[in-house]
């Protein structure tokens, strides 16, 4: 029995995963591989900060204490890219084989220490860094360290990296929210600029009791979020926010590409992505997309940790952040500036411990942008969205009594996208399509046509022009193109010969004649145009599989004139006839062909079935994006 997803990915039912088209699997699926993504992140220069006991005072009360401790991991591309390629930005969760999964704000109070409760992280927007970063800062960066309302985190770094001594109070904070925009710019807010930060958020840190009231943490998971929806586009190459939070939750929840683990006492401090700090164990270098595309493609329940944090001793956990923990399970929104993605843990309950049930549809929220004007206060604009954050402790998930979580899986596995890479490669298909259309052919050509109302006749004869146009496609698109490249040459010769398509002109003309036929309502099967071929008999030879057809093969005619000038190849002496039936011509349906021999250039003259525009429309459009049969 053959499976169903090996022909069908999914989804079945596209009311869920409406953009399925613009998703990065779609261009996978097509064999349009975009290889790993960049991703930027920039936590390994963080320890280049030399940071006083006065500054590291001033960071706790801004509530960054524990995520100035990131450690500096290297990111695995290849496996944040396969994460990807799962994320789904119409539920802001990865569909993996075993269902739904996400990061949530328990996680990043978990993975980073972040506080996950408070206000809404939101202000005004800059187009300029030097008033902000005078007022702030007390100096300004050169115009060459700025673009737009950015600034080069390497300018942050060279100037505000070390504090003096003797430095002022004042001077502290000023040092002190350099190193806070650094710390954001180069983690939880990194950039695909790769080495910039906007200054927007400086005003936050300007008195730093204020500062630790936002919620960062649920700023910091609405930036991934974005990112990630960003990333799983079919026309994106990069990825931002903070992929160590990505790596790190993988790591804990999924058997895929975890690094062996390290005994050291470490391992237990908070926060919890300390644990994988320091170099791994575990080889990565021959593992690119593919091979975790295909883990995750096989995935199976045994290989996921729902509630990996659930045997860890609690004690390391400070008591703010395990107040704070009930809001993983908050139905609400998550704002970052302009930045609103909806957090929807009831889409992925088993990871609190509940039974999974079927989840409420989506509702569809408007992914805003700031723009370029400059002093703008977003709240204005995200009224709504404030709204629904500040109602977050009303909106907690409960677990449901007597669920039959198969129920979920069987609703599940229609709204879903399986699969991303395919079992069998696209060649196969093509391979095992052509089969079948000869298999088609074979029988119409075969069938007796006594009795048939015309009707009949002309369905018959439909199927034969249908599968012999598709044949010939096939075989076109088996064949390479000639080209001018000496190295294009190169690749494509290994024993194969070129086919340089002309006559154009004739083929639309041809066109034009076979829709007047049905346009004069006559019967297709009296009126079939011929084509000849001119053939060398000293190109014939044996190709074995290389063409759908073991006996042929086809070659290029150095002439530049006449109508696509194709040779036709000869298994030894003998060419079976029923290879070049003729679709009309003779009672039974049969078709005939004439074939000169042991002269030195014989016309073969094989008719080809011809077929409206609409029907070879329809299969270039098919081949484009491989037909599965």
């Amino acid at each position: 029995m053959v499976d169903y997803y090996a022909t069908n990915p999914g989804p079945i039912e596209d009311g869920v995963l409406y953009d399925q088209d613009k998703h990065v699997s779609s261009a996978v699926w097509e064999g349009q591989e975009r290889g790993a993504l960049r991703c930027h992140e920039h936590t390994s220069k963080l320890d280049q900060w030399m940071l006083t006991e006065k500054q590291v005072e001033l960071v706790k009360k801004a509530g960054f204490g524990y995520l100035r401790m990131i450690p500096a991991i290297s990111l695995d591309n290849p496996l944040i890219s396969a994460l990807v390629e799962r994320w789904r930005r119409e539920t802001n969760t990865f569909h993996f084989t075993v269902g739904e999964m996400t990061v949530t704000l328990e996680d990043v109070a978990y993975l980073l220490g972040l506080p996950v409760d408070g206000e809404a992280v939101i202000g005004v927007t800059y187009t300029s860094c030097e008033a902000v970063c005078i007022k702030l800062l007390g100096k300004a960066p050169d115009s060459g360290y700025t673009s737009g309302g950015m600034v080069k985190l390497s300018w942050l770094k060279e100037t505000f990296s070390h504090c003096p001594e003797d430095a002022s109070m004042e001077d502290i904070e000023c040092y002190t929210r350099a190193y806070l925009l650094y710390l954001v710019g180069s983690t939880i807010f990194s950039t695909t600029t790769g080495n910039k930060v906007p200054v927007m958020y400086l005003p936050l840190f300007e008195i730093f009791d204020e500062a630790g009231k936002y919620a960062w943490g649920a700023a910091a998971l609405s930036f991934l979020y974005r990112a990630l929806g960003n990333a799983s586009l079919r026309s994106q190459s990069t990825i931002s926010g903070c992929l160590t939070l990505l790596q790190c939750w993988s790591y804990y929840h999924l058997n895929v590409g975890r690094p062996k683990l390290n005994h050291d006492p470490i391992h237990e401090c908070f926060p919890f992505v300390l644990r994988w700090k320091g170099k791994q164990s575990s080889p990565t270098s021959n593992r690119d997309v593919a091979f975790y595309r295909k883990s995750l493609d096989s995935m199976k329940p045994t290989d996921v940790d729902w509630c990996p944090y659930s045997n860890i001793s609690h004690t390391v956990i400070p008591e703010h952040i395990l107040r704070s923990l009930i809001l993983g399970r908050s139905k609400t929104m998550l704002i970052c500036y302009d930045k609103a993605e909806r957090h929807l843990p009831d889409r992925c309950l088993r990871q609190f411990g509940m039974h999974q049930t079927i989840p409420e549809e989506v509702q569809k929220w408007e992914r805003k942008s700031r723009g370029v004007d400059g002093g703008v206060d977003l709240s204005a604009k995200m009224e709504s969205e404030l709204n629904e954050w500040s109602n977050r402790h009303l909106y907690i998930v409960e677990a449901e009594e007597d669920v039959e979580e198969s129920e979920y899986m069987q609703w599940y596995l229609r709204i879903t996208r399986k699969l991303v890479g395919r079992h069998v490669p696209i060649s196969s298909e093509f391979q095992r399509m052509n089969a079948a259309l000869r298999e088609i052919a074979h029988i119409a050509d075969t069938v007796s046509t006594h009795g048939m109302d015309d009707q009949q006749l002309q369905s018959v004869t439909r199927i034969r022009y249908i599968t012999y146009e598709c044949q010939r496609d096939q075989i076109a698109s088996t064949v390479v193109v000639a080209t001018n490249s000496q190295s294009e040459v190169g690749k494509r010769a290994r024993g194969k010969e070129r086919v340089r398509r002309k006559g154009m002109g004739g083929k639309r003309k041809r066109k034009e004649e076979v829709e007047q036929y049905y346009a004069a309502g006559i019967p297709m099967q009296s009126r079939i145009p011929a084509q000849t071929f001119d053939a060398d008999p000293s190109h014939l030879y044996h190709v074995g599989s290389e063409v759908d057809n073991p006996h042929l093969c086809i070659t290029v005619s150095e002439d530049d004139h006449g109508v696509d000038d194709i040779d036709f190849c000869e298994d030894a002496k003998e060419v079976d006839e029923s290879h070049f039936h003729h679709l009309a011509g003779e009672e039974d349906g049969h078709l005939s062909s004439e074939i000169a021999e042991n002269k030195p250039h014989a016309s073969i003259n094989v008719v080809v079935p011809q077929v409206s525009h609409e029907t070879r429309e329809d299969v270039a459009q098919q081949n484009d994006y491989g037909v599965l049969v």
